[in-house]
């Protein structure tokens, strides 16, 4: 979505560091002898030891550096140009420094960012959110107090990128509530929340959500699954980054950080803010009669919570639209479901749906987990959520293998009544293929995104594996696995499991 993802990522880290600032430069300055420079920008933690050549980058000889400020501790040797630092406990910052060659006149920027020592004895907490805004390269978030309910919104502060919020928070999720690292819905009254340099652009939002990776180790299950939402182009695509979140300022680690599925969403993406939006929250939601575990259903609706939208849940007429949807969808005979079907759905969007669900195995998210959205001007249009069970393991992360392909149909009817008809079900299949051979889908071009994300979380990545790794083995749910991995082996699962899931998704289409 938006600029591609190495660009995006070199773009704002470019914009949070200064790298690259150089004076003198310009068509109206003079032509540049020196270039000072100490490169970077360089990432340590507290009590590791930096040692960094300070040169110019073109070929000036017997050029003298100063450095300003030198960092409190840090030695600045001006004979061999050479700045060597050991950060104390108290000195978690992003530290921007300013070199220059005064007999020339030029300068340059060099950026020294230095992580807390959250594991160290004696750590001094991050002194200043303020100037903390990113860790090796990730934004961070400071969040405090963190929210103890799911209902009501209590306050807190947010700090991010050099900003403070006075914000509301609530603790969200179903699985994820159990867990010690929990989830977030934060919502910004007032000041909207916004980082121009996030996925192409994240700005001006009201709400936003902190998605626990607890129950991945990997650390990319839910931010990849968006990700390819997006690249395929729906209605409503769903903007997602990786932040660290330090709650009470203690470090939490990583955490999806996306867009909240609401009306404003819905707004900024063209859709009327007054339409319904429904959440399918179980797999009663299956476009059905019958209930998931079978026998017959209270109402048309079971399986939905209505999210936005008049009447609202409770009021008479609150699920009408909704209602006639399943309907139509379980009982039309096969001429009308394929006369009427495109003009009450947006097909491409649902098509993506299926296609994303079954490409990531999204086992959780072909029914269930899923948002609807529906006005009086428009067709139905759909966004999936919720992908810890995704890319090789269950909502539980036990393993779970890439062939064969489930195409869903007893999860979800609509995708069995597409897939049935002979034209519809053609067509499905044959966009399929297109984004599976050359398209956001294809193979290399999966992979090739995995090994990005995975190097620009990868600092923080063991951070947070060191955090976290003893809770997450001994978790309950699961703590019977003996298959355990680090973060790097299960990065490299993910990249296994993908390729082996590719070839069934195109075996499964032939």
């Amino acid at each position: 979505m938006g600029l591609a993802l190495e660009v995006v990522l070199a773009l704002a880290l470019a914009a949070a560091c200064g790298e690259g600032q150089v004076s003198g430069e310009g068509d109206a300055g003079p032509a540049q002898r020196c270039r000072p420079s100490g490169g970077g920008p360089h990432w340590i933690a507290e009590g590791e030891t930096l040692e960094v050549a300070i040169a110019c980058e073109l070929d000036w000889p017997d050029a003298r550096f100063e450095i300003d400020p030198v960092p409190p501790g840090a030695v600045w040797d001006a004979d061999s140009a050479t700045l060597r630092w050991t950060p104390g406990l108290d000195q978690a910052a992003v530290h921007e420094l300013t070199i220059a060659e005064p007999s020339l006149g030029e300068t340059g920027a060099m950026t020294i960012g230095v992580a807390d020592a959250w594991d160290h004895p004696d750590n001094v907490p991050v002194v200043d959110p303020l100037a903390y805004p990113l860790e090796y390269g990730v934004p961070v978030l400071f969040l405090s107090p963190p929210p103890q309910v799911e209902e009501p919104y209590q306050p807190v502060t947010v700090v991010y990128r050099g900003r403070t919020y006075q914000a509301e928070g609530k603790l969200r999720g179903a699985s994820s509530l159990a867990y010690p690292k929990k989830s977030y819905t934060i919502k910004f009254d007032g000041v909207k929340f916004s980082d121009p340099d996030a996925d192409g652009g994240f700005v001006s939002k009201d709400r936003i959500v902190l998605t626990s990776t607890f129950d991945d180790n990997a650390y990319l299950r839910q931010w990849l699954a968006f990700e390819l939402w997006s690249r395929l182009e729906p209605t409503i695509p769903v903007q997602a980054y990786m932040v660290v979140v330090y709650s009470d300022g203690e470090f939490y680690g990583l955490y999806t950080l996306t867009d909240h599925i609401d009306d404003e969403l819905m707004k900024a993406v063209g859709l009327a803010e007054s339409g319904n939006l429904y959440k399918a929250v179980s797999h009663d939601a299956n476009f059905r009669l019958t209930a998931h575990g079978g026998g017959d259903k209270g109402t048309l609706h079971d399986g939905y919570e209505k999210k936005e939208g008049t009447p609202e849940h409770g009021e008479p007429g609150a699920y009408d639209d909704l209602d006639e949807l399943v309907q139509f969808v379980a009982t039309a005979d096969d001429g009308a479901f394929a006369a009427e079907i495109g003009q009450r759905v947006e097909l491409a969007d649902y098509e993506k749906w299926w296609m994303l669900a079954t490409f990531i195995r999204a086992d959780d998210s072909a029914g269930k987990n899923s948002y609807h959205y529906h006005d009086a001007t428009r067709s139905w249009r759909v966004a999936p959520w919720d992908f810890n069970a995704s890319f090789g393991q269950a909502w539980t992360t036990h393993r779970v293998a890439a062939n064969p392909v489930d195409p869903y149909t007893n999860l979800n009817r609509l995708f069995e009544r597409l897939l049935a008809d002979p034209e519809l079900g053609a067509a499905m299949r044959a966009r399929y293929r297109a984004a599976l051979e050359d398209g956001p889908l294809a193979a290399d071009t999966v992979l090739e995104l995995v090994d990005q994300m995975a190097a620009s979380i990868g600092p923080v990545a063991r951070r947070d594996w060191a955090r976290w790794q003893t809770q997450y083995r001994s978790f309950g749910r699961w703590s019977d696995r003996s298959d355990w991995t680090s973060h790097e082996e299960e990065v490299a699962y993910v990249r296994s499991w993908l390729e082996a899931r590719s070839a069934a998704v195109s075996a499964m289409l032939d």
